[in-house]
């Protein structure tokens, strides 16, 4: 079986774990055995530390968790000390999650989250701010909404630039089809602001091709099995006429490429994907993928959890910091086959240690907006 295809069937298995355990009324952070559990924290200078996220079956999340249980581990803690608020890609469980947790300890939280889709940021940080917990937020918001209009107690958000590194994906892809073709792209869900960077980063890399030519792009939802079900259509729509395909994420290339192998296409038309997870970095080093990009979600996860706990037991004053300190980029690094090799050695195969006070590192080489 490949790798691809036992990803597809783990996906659908944990899917159902997930669908079973909420209909007995435990919701996603119960089933992960968290939301509720542990020693009580009896005062504000010991918050209760979560992360809100998506599921932890997609390779993605997983290294934001384990980034966030890294974090709590080295405040002497073990990781299962960590809360997770798992849901599943719902953002109206995110947000009862959210206010669930801060009923249950009176807003003594340092909560880590990405809300899921943009418009859920803000009644979760109100939710949060409300109740004089403290947030820090990854990805999603819109752009009205600023940590420094809640005072302290929205510490921070941080975001990836997508449309330079999808352009430059895009770029690879036109390049690698001989500059001209029919292609294809997937995208994530619809009101994420990855997804919309991803998918206007390879618009923005068209202008410059004009023998390109975009057969469609639908919404795949960050989703493996809905991915699969899309390219294989657009296999029947399009036939021979597709040279090319744009994945706004591993996950869905991951789908895409299993739909390829079906009709014995992997490896004869070329995909290109973002974020970098382990089996992608193993796929470019076969040829399989031409690129994928990495965003270092290990870090990610730690940082941004560590940004909430410190603000929150007083350690910095998040109002006492420029607007840049407040809204930042994260890095990414181009993942191709000439360099995947030497990527994979260095962040892959063993974890950089990090600093979790470097607040605004690795290196502290944000870019503000």
């Amino acid at each position: 079986m490949s790798f691809i295809k036992k990803f597809i069937e783990e996906e659908t298995i944990n899917r159902r774990k997930f669908l079973l355990a909420s209909a007995m009324g435990l919701g996603g952070a119960a089933a992960a055995g968290v939301l509720g559990s542990g020693p009580a924290r009896a005062a504000l200078s010991d918050p209760t530390i979560a992360w809100s996220y998506r599921n932890r079956t997609n390779p993605y999340w997983n290294e934001i968790v384990s980034g966030g249980e890294a974090f709590v581990e080295s405040l002497g803690m073990p990781k299962s000390a960590l809360v997770h608020l798992i849901n599943d890609g719902s953002s109206e469980k995110s947000l009862a999650d959210v206010k669930a947790l801060l009923a249950k300890e009176n807003g003594n939280v340092a909560l880590a989250i990405d809300t899921n889709d943009a418009p859920n940021c803000r009644p979760i940080v109100e939710a949060v701010a409300a109740s004089k917990g403290y947030v820090s937020t990854i990805w999603n918001k819109t752009d009205d909404l600023h940590p420094w209009d809640f005072g302290d107690h929205y510490v921070s958000h941080m975001t990836w630039s997508d449309l330079g590194p999808a352009e430059q994906t895009a770029r690879i892809l036109f390049k690698k089809m001989g500059g001209k073709g029919g292609i294809v792209g997937l995208g994530g869900i619809a009101s994420n602001n990855p997804a919309i960077e991803r998918k206007q980063g390879l618009l923005n890399a068209m202008k410059d091709y004009p023998d390109i030519e975009l057969l469609d792009y639908q919404a795949a939802d960050w989703d493996t099995q809905k991915a699969n079900q899309i390219m294989s259509s657009f296999l029947t729509r399009f036939g021979d006429e597709i040279k090319g395909v744009h994945c706004a994420n591993d996950t869905i290339g991951y789908g895409v490429l299993e739909a390829l192998r079906a009709e014995g296409l992997q490896g004869v038309i070329p995909i290109v994907t973002y974020d970098g997870n382990p089996q992608a970095v193993d796929l470019v080093i076969k040829g399989d993928i031409e690129a994928t990009v990495f965003t270092n979600p290990h870090w990610g996860g730690g940082i941004t959890a560590a940004l909430a706990y410190y603000a929150a037991t007083g350690h910095f004053k998040p109002s006492d910091e420029p607007h840049a300190n407040r809204e930042f980029y994260g890095p990414t690094i181009m993942i191709t086959p000439d360099d995947a090799k030497a990527f994979k050695a260095e962040y892959l195969d063993s974890v950089p240690t990090y600093d979790w006070k470097d607040f605004w590192g690795p290196g502290n080489g944000q870019i503000s907006y």
